[in-house]
């Protein structure tokens, strides 16, 4: 029945096949998730232990801002209009995952890397005020704020997304079969 012009696959914008980039942004959020209980069960605030000397450490930080703590608040709980935000940005995410073509498989699992990263972050805001920070990076003197693995996820989705942009979609060959929409299956 795949022929038939009513078919679900034909139509642009479907959820058909993207299953496994769900399945990619549940992993993140599962991963996410149970790594901060981890710190949060094993660590005080602000403590932390040296992994690698000089260089990486694991410490536990709340973080009630954005990327590297823009947007903190004072009182240490989370902004309404940055949990608005992040909401709105996450539903943009979800609409580009249903627009993407199945077979842009760099592009969709770049979009599955930033649900799942912003997905995360957006719990951690939503049930204590702020996001639990742990990954501690330092060369000498230069020190990088503590992130965690949504904000990892994030940051390889965005370098995904800017890979895609600069390396464009594959030609596709004589050799390479496609549907009617063009996409190769």
């Amino acid at each position: 029945m795949s022929g038939h012009p009513l078919d679900i696959r034909r139509i642009p914008g479907s959820w058909v096949g993207k299953g496994p980039y769900f399945l990619l942004a549940l992993a993140i959020l599962a991963a996410d998730q149970w790594t901060k209980a981890l710190v949060e069960a094993h660590f005080f605030l602000h403590t932390g232990i040296e992994v690698i000397p000089g260089f990486f450490q694991l410490s536990h930080v709340r973080n009630t801002g954005v990327a590297f703590g823009i947007f903190a608040s004072q009182d240490g709980t989370a902004s309404p209009a940055l949990v608005a935000f992040t909401i709105l940005a996450l539903g943009a995410v979800l609409l580009y995952l249903r627009l993407v073509p199945l077979g842009e498989r760099r592009l969709l699992g770049a979009v599955g890397l930033l649900l799942g990263g912003a997905a995360g972050n957006l719990l951690d805001r939503l049930a204590a005020g702020a996001v639990t920070d742990f990954l501690d990076v330092s060369i000498g003197s230069h020190h990088w704020p503590a992130f965690n693995v949504a904000d990892s996820a994030i940051t390889v989705g965005i370098g995904l997304l800017i890979l895609d942009t600069f390396l464009g979609r594959p030609a596709a060959t004589e050799d390479s079969p496609t549907d009617a929409s063009g996409e190769t299956p």
